[in-house]
């Protein structure tokens, strides 16, 4: 008997079905654009949300009960756990998981028991994947949890934190690579300050690049030709991260020759703590070609913080894949629900329904997304908009034929800019509506 031996295979059963343990939306082999609904969303279930929160939060205890789980931080628990997940996102017909090196694997009292036990879980991670054909979209490595890396991990004023730190990516990485993992995620929790007073930044971002080039370098050494990605966020736990956004990150990346080599993984709640919307963090990214991933949740605004939910809203749904189809997909990243159900949602079942409705929602938004842009309107919209660039003095600039001496003899002759037009902005907004 499995752990989910009441719950049946979620399959595609369309739009009209009442069965709560069925897609009505997300049909894999459906053709969009060209490319299977699967192959556009790659789904994936994180391992830390879904198989190790328990339900506490900052003002309360932990709520979630699961039966399958003894509450240990044995190995064999560990082991445990894995059969469970993989039962999970078997019966969830999902094609990915993600993880950090402290979900799957207990820390030990030393780097070298942690290793030994995360090598003896990497076994079952690795029967589990080819019993099942589920992959590795990337793994991480946890720096954060730990009171070790309360002043940071790469960027700790401690440098034998920092030498730590290289040790368990170096780690990672290695584990990564060995379950074909598509990519490797650097999240920087606590790469950041909580006050100035204290901190020399220069030395800490200087820091964090020469660290980053090292795994660069690794990877190099060790034949792992997978994505770098880095997940921008704000703040929480830090004050301040020096990943703050997207905008944020690329400079970072140029600043230290990392370019080549990296990419972002956009989450939209991070996206509103930056101020943002996922829409303008997806843009951002991908028109500076380092669109790479997404985590799928989103935030309650009406509390702040990073709440870490399933995502159900059409509008947020169809605006991400409206920017994904637009930079040509996610390449080797995927849809990711770093999420987590609510902690009155005690139920094991309820994890299906929360997965079940947030791929619901990212199928219909991709749905929603090839619509809008087969009718048309939207992309003749912006194109009518910017088509004094398209020919005479904005196509001239554009290619770099003037400067602003040229431009102001221009505009002296010509003695003043042409009329503008509207924007059209609730025009625009009633034409979405239509799909929606």
């Amino acid at each position: 008997m499995g752990a989910f031996s009441d719950i049946p295979k979620i399959k595609y059963e369309g739009p009209d079905t009442d069965n709560p343990f069925a897609f009505r939306w997300y049909n894999p082999e459906e053709m969009v654009e060209g490319k299977s609904m699967k192959d556009h969303l790659r789904f994936s279930v994180v391992y830390w949300h879904t198989f190790r929160a328990n339900g506490s939060d900052p003002f309360g205890m932990p709520t979630l009960d699961r039966p399958w789980d003894d509450g240990s931080e044995s190995v064999e628990n560990a082991v445990n756990r894995v059969r469970v997940a993989f039962e999970f996102m078997e019966k969830l017909d999902v094609p990915y998981y993600a993880f950090h090196d402290r979900d799957v694997a207990p820390e030990g009292q030393s780097l070298a028991e942690s290793h030994s036990n995360l090598d003896t879980v990497v076994d079952a991670l690795e029967e589990e994947q080819q019993r099942t054909g589920i992959k590795l979209l990337w793994g991480t490595a946890n720096m954060f949890t730990n009171p070790r890396f309360m002043h940071g991990a790469s960027t700790s004023c401690n440098a034998d934190v920092f030498a730590y730190s290289a040790a368990q990516v170096k780690k990672a990485m290695e584990v990564t690579k060995r379950l074909g993992g598509e990519n490797y995620v650097f999240w920087g929790g606590r790469e950041g300050y909580m006050n100035l007073y204290n901190t020399d930044m220069k030395r800490e971002i200087d820091h964090l690049g020469q660290f980053l080039n090292m795994a660069v370098d690794y990877a190099d050494k060790i034949g792992f030709d997978g994505t770098f990605l880095i997940e921008p966020k704000p703040k929480e736990p830090t004050k301040h991260q020096y990943d703050s956004d997207a905008a944020a990150c690329i400079n970072f990346l140029r600043a230290y020759g990392l370019m080549d080599r990296f990419k972002l993984n956009i989450e939209t709640n991070h996206a509103t703590l930056a101020g943002h919307t996922m829409m303008h963090e997806l843009d951002y990214a991908g028109a500076q070609d380092c669109l790479g991933s997404i985590d799928a949740n989103t935030g309650d605004l009406l509390l702040g913080w990073d709440t870490d939910q399933f995502p159900t809203d059409l509008y947020l749904t169809a605006q991400s894949m409206l920017i994904i189809l637009k930079y040509g997909g996610l390449g080797s990243g995927g849809v990711n629900f770093d999420a987590k159900v609510r902690r009155e949602s005690i139920d094991s079942e309820d994890l299906f329904h929360a997965h079940i409705g947030g791929m619901d929602a990212f199928a219909r938004g991709l749905k929603i997304a090839a619509a809008i842009r087969a009718e048309g309107g939207l992309g003749d919209f912006v194109k009518q908009r910017y088509s004094s660039w398209d020919s005479g003095i904005g196509a001239e600039i554009e290619a770099g034929n003037h400067d602003f001496s040229s431009l102001s003899d221009y505009m002296l002759e010509k003695g003043e800019s042409d009329p503008n037009t509207s924007g059209r902005q609730e025009f625009l907004e009633n034409h979405i509506n239509r799909f929606i």
